[in-house]
């Protein structure tokens, strides 16, 4: 190990960018050199310094790079080593994970899925800019369990793709978003996309048995995402790896079988569920109307997930 552990990155001699760069990567597993440019240097016409920053941060053994093939060409995808990770951990300006990005990892096939995960994080950051809200480059989490019971009463966990903090801030009128992110890339059938928005709503409705010894008066909050949420979050599911008409028959899939689930039809007044395609995102941004609800009319809505009927709907 290079450096001593318990370190923060600012005592090993890194300009501000190399350390900026550090927790960004810890976080959120894989980013390419192009991603990072826009969290870390979105002022900025090149990469030049950002990838001067880079390569001193692989020489001194806190990141490496895999090479990432699309399209015919190649492209730098970077991510934290486990000297880097105990770097950041000590530092303490992160929520630590056991995760560990290998080299075997980064290659993997899940590599386009973690790029597409930060892909949709980056377009909220950089619709936060445009709009004056609040959303940054660490505000976003990698697969955050949430545990409930399933109907065998066994324990079961749902684990979004990822889980995004937003602040959106509307002359003065402040509402602090959260959002659930599936990220499809047409490997799954709808079906199990219709599976994973019945597990949103039976973790809507988990109520937590109370400990032994007490009555089932004394649960307390209620619900169990109250302890974790102000308001239950906002499904996003976010459709990528397919031509569009493809994915708008995978929307329309989807609505259908939500249309037709007795339990999701009863929980459509209170969860909130859109679908949008990764492209649309990244065109247009979370708050240009691209986002089709899962229940309801076809009508595109922006991500509050507001429709004309709702009103402003719930924060």
């Amino acid at each position: 190990m290079p450096y001593p552990a318990g370190l923060r990155p600012h005592e090993h001699g890194l300009p501000r960018l190399a350390q900026e760069a550090l927790p960004v990567l810890y976080q959120h597993r894989l980013l390419t050199t192009r991603q990072l440019h826009r969290l870390l240097q979105p002022q900025a016409n090149h990469a030049v310094y950002l990838r001067r920053q880079l390569s001193r941060l692989r020489e001194r053994g806190l990141a490496a790079a895999t090479v990432r093939h699309r399209g015919g060409q190649g492209e730098l995808v970077w991510y934290c080593t486990p000297t880097g990770s105990e770097i950041v951990e000590a530092a303490g300006e992160v929520t630590p994970r056991a995760y560990r990005m290998t080299e075997a990892a980064a290659a993997n096939q899940l590599q386009e899925h973690t790029l597409a995960i930060n892909d949709t994080g980056i377009s909220f950051v950089e619709a936060a800019r445009r709009y004056g809200h609040d959303c940054g480059p660490l505000d976003w989490h990698h697969e955050r369990a949430h545990r409930f019971r399933d109907g065998t009463g066994d324990d079961a966990f749902l684990i979004p793709d990822a889980v995004l903090s937003y602040v959106h801030d509307t002359g003065g009128r402040r509402r602090m978003l959260t959002y659930f992110l599936e990220i499809d890339r047409a490997t799954e059938s709808p079906l199990k996309l219709a599976a994973k928005l019945r597990a949103y709503a039976r973790y809507l409705d988990y109520v937590p048995l109370p400990p032994p010894g007490r009555r089932p008066a004394d649960r307390g909050t209620g619900e169990a995402w109250r302890d974790r949420y102000p308001t239950f979050p906002r499904v996003l599911f976010v459709l990528t790896g397919a031509p569009a008409a493809a994915l708008a028959r995978r929307t329309a899939d989807l609505r259908a079988l939500a249309d037709a689930d007795p339990r999701l039809r009863r929980a459509a007044d209170r969860l909130l569920v859109g679908v949008v395609t990764l492209d649309q995102l990244q065109a247009r941004g979370p708050w240009e109307p691209v986002i089709t609800p899962a229940f309801g009319p076809a009508d595109p809505v922006d991500a509050l997930l507001r429709t004309s009927q709702d009103g402003q709907g719930q924060l």
